[in-house]
């Protein structure tokens, strides 16, 4: 008996050295690979698109959530439902009105969380929005800064930069007519995101 028990512990340790093994070999346990970079390219009706490269180093966690949403069509179809010129675009809520998500919350990788983040909050940058109530609250809307932020450093999770169509982002927040001093858009007046597409490189 003494030897069956050995020989299922040995089992047991090589089957879990052999998925770590396999989990080095192809990427992280968040489902990217460490090796790639990847891009976010957001087509919004009627504007344009805007291309965002995504910084698994800084947040892994935050990018394999957010890759796995738009592979996934989470995001066609929803909108920008708060607008702040001068400030951000925020989107990617089910609902449009900044109560929902996709089901699912993520750790928040921030500072104030305990994790090491360095990407700050400047203009271009992309970052998950959450309530106030929790730190790893974040789900599936997000925001781009249109103009540097940097009070939000260390609160939130920034995971990546656009690289291009800033315009576009300028253009929204410029015909933006929010319904209170929140950036609350009338749902007939949310720009659509007519899909996120992900690229592998």
């Amino acid at each position: 008996m003494k030897h069956i028990t050995v020989a299922k512990r040995a089992c047991v340790i090589l089957t879990v050295l052999l998925m770590m093994v396999a989990l080095g070999a192809c990427g992280n346990s968040n489902g990217l690979d460490r090796k790639a970079t990847y891009t976010a390219v957001i087509d919004i009706s009627g504007y344009g698109t805007v291309t965002v490269r995504l910084d698994q180093k800084a947040a892994p966690i935050t990018c394999a959530n957010f890759v796995s949403l738009a592979e996934s069509g989470f995001y066609d179809g929803l909108t920008f439902h708060r607008i702040m010129e001068g400030f951000m675009i925020q989107g990617g809520d089910p609902s449009g009105n900044g109560s929902g998500g996709s089901g699912t919350t993520i750790k928040g990788e921030f500072s104030a969380n305990g994790v090491k983040n360095s990407l700050s909050h400047t203009r271009g940058a992309i970052s998950m929005a959450r309530n106030n109530l929790s730190y790893d609250s974040a789900s599936s809307q997000f925001f781009i800064v249109q103009k540097d932020s940097l009070f939000l450093d260390g609160q939130y999770a920034a995971f990546g930069y656009v690289t291009d169509g800033m315009e576009v982002v300028d253009a929204i927040a410029a015909d933006a007519e929010p319904t209170d001093n929140n950036g609350t858009i009338p749902p007939d007046q949310q720009p659509v995101i007519t899909s996120v597409t992900i690229v592998k490189s």
